[in-house]
């Protein structure tokens, strides 16, 4: 183990006030990103963290993260992810409920609520952020995917 010049004080454990995040992100239309966790703040070369709020009613463009893997952790709120080349799947997740965003696909994060504000944590697999906003005229209907694996079976 190597120890730093400081002994650590200042190069090991940061604690970010959730006051002071960043907004000066990587934006995608509907929604507010801001940075706790990144290279510029605090050194990281292997993850991004920060927050996501989406207010009432609202949608995201389509858009992706590039090589990058994401994850969205939902605090309050509904949220309705499509995703697909036409946006063509369709899921919600609640508080509590966790998202998976594998590299290049396309999403578009809702807000299924009226009258509630979506708030999340998101985290992804790169120090820096990286959004590419699509242009992509979804499909009407979407299908609804259910979480189903060697555990999980379909209803």
């Amino acid at each position: 183990m190597t120890t730093t010049s400081d002994g650590w004080r200042h190069s090991g454990v940061r604690v970010i006030p959730g006051d002071q995040l960043d907004t000066n992100t990587a934006q995608t239309p509907g929604m507010n990103r801001a940075a706790a966790i990144n290279f510029a703040r605090v050194g990281a070369e292997k993850l991004w963290a920060g927050t996501v709020h989406i207010h009432a009613g609202a949608k995201t463009g389509a858009h992706h993260h590039g090589d990058l893997e994401s994850v969205i952790y939902v605090i309050r709120g509904k949220a309705r992810m499509r995703w697909g080349e036409s946006l063509e799947f369709i899921a919600e997740a609640g508080p509590g409920d966790f998202i998976y965003v594998p590299p290049f696909v396309p999403h578009q994060e809702i807000n299924a609520s009226d009258d509630e504000t979506l708030e999340c944590v998101l985290v992804r697999s790169g120090g820096e952020a990286v959004v590419v906003n699509l242009e992509i005229a979804p499909v009407e209907t979407p299908t609804a995917v259910a979480w189903v694996d060697s555990i999980h079976k379909a209803p």
